[in-house]
């Protein structure tokens, strides 16, 4: 009997990826709670992926994870240095300039942008179903987040870029992080956008959560929102794919939504009830129709809004 049947990896890949999302969706909750303690953006930053890199290297070495090829090393530590870090500080610079809704919404073109690299650039087939999937989890999202809010023009090109900038890296990390060592390249991109944080944040100066809620959420971004949500995403993202990942971290603003709910007393309206059903239809839609990609294959397999991961 064949211990790894295809559909029981697409189920496993599906839910770690949708665990990562959770991580994530939940992550502004810790953000809003840090920035009323005195936390200030580089600050926390800094401290979310300096301790989540840490804890995770711990996890890492305790499991005598697999450590990526010396060859893919320079490359790794390049997706924290740049473009883990380009696409959080665009994301969070945007934010400055943008409501929220509108630099998120701007944000989760990321999907569609993710499918036209894989079909222009790596030849990777775009089935009819992956392309009414994607496109009902776009509309789900935009439903979602809203359209409402003020936006200046170097708002729209900031959050444009680090949909961009998020795009690349997710092919490219697809492309050297593999299955096995997802934990250890985790660790070291982390760690890598921490020390990037860390010359930003010395450049303009330190500001600490002053209260022990602001410490305990700093510490709850770095744990669920960073070592949790990361290694979960990098473990699913070999199972079901670059396309089939991003649509399912359109699950992170739907948690958002309710996290908000729940802790905020914030009332979802129609259209963000709407924007739910659209993304779990579309969910469904790619589980039902997708088969899991070899291990092994050269194409190009993967997919956070700090909200992301941003």
């Amino acid at each position: 009997m064949q211990k790894n049947h295809p559909s029981k990896e697409l189920v496993i890949g599906y839910l770690l990826v949708a665990i990562s999302a959770v991580c994530f969706g939940i992550m502004p909750i810790f953000a809003r709670i840090a920035y009323a303690s005195g936390a200030d953006t580089l600050t926390l930053l800094f401290f979310r992926f300096f301790a989540g890199g840490v804890l995770l290297s711990l996890v890492a070495w305790k499991r005598k994870a697999p450590l990526p090829p010396k060859g893919y090393w320079p490359i790794i530590v390049l997706l924290g240095v740049l473009g883990y870090t380009g696409t959080s500080f665009c994301y969070f610079t945007a934010l400055n300039y943008a409501s929220a809704s509108v630099v998120s919404l701007l944000l989760y073109a990321y999907p569609a942008l993710v499918t036209l690299f894989s079909v222009f650039f790596t030849h990777e087939k775009l089935s009819l179903s992956t392309g009414i999937s994607l496109a009902l989890a776009l509309l789900g999202c935009l439903l979602v987040i809203g359209l409402g809010g003020h936006a200046e023009p170097k708002g729209v090109v900031l959050a444009l870029l680090a949909a961009f900038a998020y795009s690349i890296y997710i092919l490219i990390s697809s492309q050297v992080v593999g299955r096995r060592t997802a934990m250890a390249s985790s660790a070291v991109i982390i760690v890598s956008s921490s020390l990037s944080y860390l010359f930003l944040m010395l450049q303009s100066g330190v500001h600490l959560p002053q209260t022990v809620s602001g410490v305990l959420a700093t510490l709850s971004l770095a744990i669920f929102s960073t070592v949790i949500a990361f290694w979960s995403f990098f473990a699913g993202m070999g199972r079901i794919g670059a396309t089939n990942a991003s649509l399912v971290s359109t699950l992170e603003p739907l948690v958002t939504v309710f996290s908000a709910m729940l802790f905020l007393g914030e009332i979802p309206s129609l259209a963000v009830l709407g924007g739910g059903v659209l993304i779990i239809i579309a969910l469904v839609l790619s589980v039902t129709t997708q088969t899991a990609p070899s291990d092994t294959s050269p194409a190009l397999h993967t997919v956070d809004s700090l909200q992301v991961h941003s």
